[in-house]
């Protein structure tokens, strides 16, 4: 009998896992794959750059209270009739909205007023709401977004060596930042419109995808404290990996369906921000298995081979 509650031995977590394959000997092919979706991506950051939304460049926001609850669906369907697009937030029971669209000059704001009359509802003309988002506010935000990722970045470095160790952090962090370039990168690709709400979902796939290396780096640190001397680091590493895989496959899959149905079912609002969630959790659940921990042991055994003189040494 196991008292560990999982397969204690290499030979153990084989037999357990039908479909097992050794995701250590194979990590430059993760790599190579990372490479080929992070390519594009990057080329058109750069040639292309992002689609900035309304938040970021600046624009009109239109206050809307109407006498009955209306929907996403005809406030954008009037917006489109008249030319105009961007995001439709709706409140109090459905009778408010805040309209973002591009800056509107006095002509194109009375068309959209008449038209949302005409084919969504009436609406109270004494508190309509109408302000202009200048290109300034944009860039705070921009400068506030790329603080809070730096902060995000340095305070999970310092978290993850003072757990683990320093070697620990950079495999995490390098890991991370290749979540982050995919989903900017597929935002950029498609040209997708990028609002506030993306930089809330770059900042909850950092944290779920760290939550779910951690538990894999937990795992690591417990087996190499077990090890022998002439035990394969590569092995423990790989068998580290699978002792969490269950876990790691159920919550992603759990976290995958509850985003899968906001995006089906949430309203226009919800639809940029699940969808960047849905891409960056998946492969957030990708690199903490393919990604963070084949790195850890290609960092390992490059310092393993350094102490020995550079001598060839078994991982």
């Amino acid at each position: 009998m196991m008292k560990t509650g999982h397969p204690a031995t290499y030979e153990e977590v084989k037999k357990v896992h039908p479909l097992y394959f050794n995701i250590m000997k194979r990590r430059y092919w993760w790599f190579a794959l990372s490479l080929l979706v992070l390519i594009p991506g990057i080329i058109s950051l750069f040639m292309q750059g992002l689609n900035l939304g309304i938040d970021f460049k600046g624009g009109s926001m239109l206050d809307i209270t109407f006498n009955k609850p209306v929907t996403q669906a005809a406030i954008t369907d009037t917006m489109k009739s008249v030319g105009l697009e961007g995001p439709v937030q709706l409140s109090n029971g459905d009778t408010s909205a805040l309209i973002r669209t591009e800056a509107l000059e006095e002509e194109k704001r009375n068309e959209l007023l008449a038209a949302l009359e005409t084919n969504v509802a009436e609406y109270d003309k004494n508190s309509l709401g109408d302000d202009k988002v200048g290109p300034a506010m944009g860039q705070e935000l921009t400068r506030n977004a790329l603080w809070a990722l730096l902060i995000a970045i340095g305070l999970m470095i310092g978290y993850i060596t003072i757990r683990f160790q320093f070697v620990f952090a950079i495999s995490a962090i390098i890991a991370l930042l290749h979540d982050v370039l995919i989903v900017v990168g597929a935002f950029s690709l498609l040209q997708w419109e990028i609002d506030s709400t993306f930089v809330a979902a770059i900042l909850t796939v950092f944290g779920y995808s760290i939550n779910d290396t951690v538990i894999i780096f937990d795992r690591i640190r417990e087996n190499e404290a077990k090890m022998k001397r002439a035990d394969s680091y590569e092995d423990m590493a790989d068998k580290s990996v699978w002792q969490t895989m269950r876990r790691s496959i159920n919550t992603s899959l759990t976290v995958l369906i509850a985003l899968l149905s906001i995006f089906i079912f949430g309203g226009e609002s919800t639809k940029l921000f699940s969808l960047a969630m849905l891409i960056g959790v998946f492969v957030g659940a990708y690199s903490s298995i393919f990604i963070a921990s084949p790195i850890l042991l290609e960092i390992k055994q490059r310092m393993r081979k350094s102490r020995r003189g550079g001598k060839a040494v078994r991982a």
